[in-house]
């Protein structure tokens, strides 16, 4: 059997994985998506499913405010004396990057946590600050016992690197604090950008793997090694056991930011990040995925892919454990339970009841018009990935505006400034009309609107999306009016809703999401109902609209 990668699909970065008897769990970041982190569950390292979101409530996590691709970076999560701890990162302020035409100071603000639970999937604790002298977190639990938290430091001085290396200082369980003194293990290579790392003890020897090269075409991961767990580290006799960044023809590109498992038989796996680009724009609309790759350990005691090649591969040989695949996900969410369904996230606030309800119409799910789109507060937008890059999505709406500044409908979002969002608006020239907003970060105009469409009041208006790769298109039916869809004449750029489609210096690190939204910029939080939500992955239609 193998495992085709990537394991999990559409924007799903900066693994850390970890094995408690037969079962497997993966950590990965959700920004400024709430609740924060994912946890995806698996038996036998092929099939997945979305578990839990630990970080669901105020007193843990609080990202009112966090910029675009902010809050919650880079989980890690481990098991030791019968809990589970989770380490992250939540970013309140992200700066200047290192790149031409950036602009901007370059100083940081991140705060590193730590929260515990006995089980996977319970109620897990209030956090321990840590520190906040960089990002990329982890907890390393030695064989003595003692614990270390190493992170990568952050240093804003002009001319110094800003990616100043690995810190550990140990972290004590009892005190719930670091203690001792602060070193810097690994200051990196030339390639640069070191961060992401963790520790690992093997045959008396304790391995650091980091990630270097930044978080896109240039990314790798790097190995080293110390007889002592403050070093000196001594480099992978290749550096970097894993990387794209020579190699276009690879199907998985940005390969990088890895951690390490090791199966109930002895087999070593590696789970890492991944970005897969549409072929005619290089954009990874689907945002960077989680991929996993069979290692192998040397004579020499250092690991090296199958091949010794460092590169990722679409498929890799399957452990020998039982299968045990879960139900397939629905294709259709009526909004029946009072609870939110997993796949769904929201925007920064841990309030949720400010921004929708599944009780105040029970069968709908009612968002309250808040804030614009985009807004880094409170704005009522529930979406849930895109993963794949085709798909058909649907829902419908009821909502009745009064007004310009009262808007709800479908949307296609990445960020505040990259999203296409189908919605219904009323005005004194068009009445109640359907129109588009596309905000675009890559051209002079940054917003454009399609013409309005009028609409009659006191219908449903079934809203529907088509994405294949980068064409997107939109479409309407009027309950009771219209037979057929009525199909939006303007095709559409998906490509925007990635990474790569930015000006110089922002941070792109999520992917894309389709969802429902609703704004009342007068105040009066106007709500809109939403009976249901389809999401169909599919094949390549070379056009939509007939389909």
């Amino acid at each position: 059997m193998t495992i085709r990668n990537p394991i999990l699909p559409g924007f799903n970065p900066d693994p850390s994985i970890v094995r408690v008897g037969d079962d497997y769990y993966i950590a990965t970041s959700t920004f400024e998506w709430f609740p924060g982190v994912q946890i995806h569950h698996s038996r036998n390292l092929v099939n997945w499913r979305l578990l839990t979101r630990p970080l669901n409530r105020a007193s843990q996590l609080n990202m009112l405010g966090d910029p675009d691709s902010c809050g919650i970076w880079a989980p890690c999560l481990t098991y030791a004396d019968g809990l589970f701890w989770l380490i992250y990162t939540d970013v309140k302020r992200y700066g200047r990057t290192t790149v031409g035409g950036a602009s901007g100071a370059s100083l940081r603000d991140f705060h590193n946590y730590l929260v515990t639970c006995p089980t996977i999937d319970g109620e897990w604790s209030d956090p321990v600050h840590m520190n906040s002298s960089g990002f990329d977190p982890s907890l390393f639990h030695d064989d003595d016992g003692r614990k270390y938290f190493v992170n990568m430091l952050w240093d804003h001085r002009p001319g110094n690197n800003r990616f100043a290396g690995i810190v550990l200082q140990e972290y004590s369980a009892k005190e719930r604090k670091l203690v001792g003194e602060r070193r810097n293990i690994f200051k990196g290579t030339p390639l640069g950008f070191t961060e992401a790392p963790h520790l690992y003890k093997r045959n008396g020897w304790y391995y650091l793997l980091t990630a270097e090269g930044g978080t896109g075409w240039g990314h790798a991961v790097t190995m080293a090694r110390s007889r002592k767990l403050t070093g000196p580290y001594e480099l992978h006799p290749d550096t970097y056991i894993m990387s794209s960044r020579h190699r276009p023809d690879a199907e998985l590109q940005r390969a990088g930011h890895a951690d390490l498992v090791e199966t109930q038989n002895g087999e070593t796996y590696m789970v890492y990040l991944c970005g897969r680009p549409l072929r005619n724009r290089g954009r990874c609309t689907l945002g960077r995925e989680t991929a996993i790759q069979k290692m192998v350990w040397g004579k020499d005691d250092w690991l090296r892919t199958l091949d010794g090649n460092g590169i990722p591969t679409l498929e890799t040989p399957a452990p020998t454990l039982p299968a045990h695949a879960f139900p397939p996900p629905p294709l259709r969410e009526d909004f029946n339970s009072p609870q939110l369904p997993i796949d769904f996230q929201w925007l920064r606030t841990p309030h949720a009841e400010e921004i929708f309800s599944l009780t105040a119409r029970p069968g709908f799910l009612r968002l309250f018009g808040r804030e614009t789109i985009g807004s880094s507060f409170r704005q009522s937008l529930v979406a849930r990935r895109q993963q794949s890059h085709c798909f058909s999505a649907v829902t419908v709406i009821e909502f009745e505006p009064e007004h310009f500044q009262q808007m709800a409908g479908l949307v296609c979002y990445y960020n505040s400034y990259k999203f296409h969002y189908l919605y219904l608006s009323h005005d004194e020239t068009a009445g109640k009309h359907l129109r588009v907003m596309t905000c675009t970060p890559d051209s002079p105009q940054t917003d454009a609107f399609t013409p309005p469409i009028t609409i009659p009041s006191g219908k449903l208006v079934h809203l529907r999306v088509e994405i294949d790769y980068e064409r997107l298109y939109f479409a309407y039916r009027v309950e009771g009016e219209d037979k057929d869809w009525c199909w939006l004449p303007q095709q559409f750029d998906a490509s925007i809703l990635s990474d790569e489609a930015s000006a110089p210096g922002q941070p792109n690190f999520t992917g894309a999401f389709v969802g429902m939204a609703c704004q009342d910029m007068a105040g009066t939080a106007r709500p809109a109902d939403f009976d249901f939500f389809e999401y169909c992955e599919r094949g390549y239609r070379e056009n939509p609209v007939e389909a």
